[in-house]
């Protein structure tokens, strides 16, 4: 019930009977519950047609019952958000990150660094946070906030939520950066009127996130849906994960740098050059130059490749194209898509829509709210989390 009114904004009691399907008097019993509790309040609703009557009451969501943190991590920079119960943003800020990978401490002093930062914009102190959402790049295990591998640290199997505890009384949740999007599709974005969507994430790495039912996906052992490190080709191109023949390694900002070094004989030795080598390859892609066009016209095969063997697997209504990359996604997007489909046993069932939603850091880091929200309501409400 609270998960509906917060959906929603604001809903009126009898709203709620019908969209859950029970009874008048249960509503009234469990939302007098929530407004004693602190987390609904009764506001004013719209007039009635014609002004006749009373304006209806509502119930919505008090705002200050809690705050959380969504903190997006990356190789180039930080973006940390600061929202409220209700899941409105109120505060947020972008830090540059460290230009290669690093020791777990260090990681950690530069999250101190952008969390404290975050909250002086708005003169809070760390005792008026109730929860921190964290989406990192990587093989993450959220169920006890371990970091298998990552592009960002230079160990594997590094306890972060251990290291969070040591700088912060509240507790940390921990994805999978593309899962943390996921989860803001499904709570804010165009994924709210959906039950079974994928989210395809292209930057400096290629990600996954996948809502089933209504539910983020995770698999077995909450480590599922690696789509970037799924095999393409046996004994390809080398990946960052040490294996060959990734999709990743076809796919990825790295990847395209890498080739086009070569194509472009343009040489770099850091990642700010590397960003450099990228955007000179887009724009000479876009005036039309051979080398750079078949650089991503290749990529383009591979990931319709990707894109076929999800709707394979999973026939998700829906997939969102995201990422930075996307911000040039319409190069070769026509021909992406119709090798996707070409690639696709569609008979029988209806083409999976494709939508490319170029996300800057700040939606990733909202999904990290999201994260801490639901878990924060599972914990404060006593009862199960709708998503997360």
């Amino acid at each position: 019930m609270f998960e509906h009114v917060r959906a929603n904004g604001a809903a009126a009691r009898a709203d709620i009977t019908r969209a859950l399907d029970i009874s008048a008097g249960s509503a009234t019993t469990l939302t007098a519950d929530l407004i004693a509790a602190g987390y609904l309040c009764e506001v004013v609703g719209p007039p009635r047609e014609q002004g006749r009557g009373r304006p209806p009451v509502a119930l919505a969501v008090v705002p200050e019952a809690a705050h959380v943190i969504g903190i997006k991590l990356s190789y180039k920079s930080h973006t940390a958000v600061l929202t409220n119960f209700a899941g409105e943003m109120i505060a947020d800020l972008t830090l540059p990150a460290s230009d290669k990978r690093l020791a777990l401490p260090d990681l950690m002093e530069e999250v101190v660094t952008l969390i404290d930062r975050l909250l002086a914009l708005r003169d809070l102190g760390r005792e008026d946070i109730h929860a921190v959402g964290i989406g990192m790049p990587g093989i993450i295990d959220p169920a006890n906030g371990l970091v298998h591998w990552s592009s960002l640290l230079q160990n594997r199997d590094e306890n972060l939520a251990a290291a969070f505890a040591v700088h912060f009384d509240m507790p940390v949740y921990l994805d999978n950066d593309a899962n943390a999007l996921t989860l803001g599709e499904l709570w804010f974005g165009a994924g709210r009127a959906m039950s079974d969507f994928a989210v395809v994430t292209i930057e400096n790495g290629v990600g996954m996130g996948m809502v089933l039912d209504n539910c983020l996906y995770r698999g077995a052992h909450g480590m599922g849906l690696e789509l970037g490190h799924t095999k393409v080709q046996l004994d390809g191109a080398l990946c960052r994960c040490g294996q060959r023949g990734c999709l990743e390694a076809y796919l990825a900002d790295y990847a395209l740098t890498r080739e086009a070094a070569v194509a472009l004989d343009y040489a770099f030795d850091d990642i700010r050059s590397r960003q450099e080598v990228l955007d000179v390859l887009l724009r000479e892609a876009e005036a039309g130059q051979t080398a750079a066009r078949t650089i991503f016209r290749r990529a383009g095969r591979y990931l319709s490749l990707g894109l076929s063997n999800v709707v394979q697997l999973f026939d998700p209504e829906l997939i969102i194209l995201s990422g930075e990359r996307m911000q040039h996604g319409d190069l070769f997007v026509t021909e992406i898509m119709e090798e996707m489909q070409e690639m696709t046993l569609s008979e029988g069932r209806k083409p999976c829509k494709v939508a490319i939603h170029p996300c800057a850091d700040l939606v990733w880091a909202r999904g990290a709210t999201a994260l801490a929200l639901s878990a924060l309501t599972d914990t404060l409400l006593g009862g199960e989390a709708a998503v997360g």
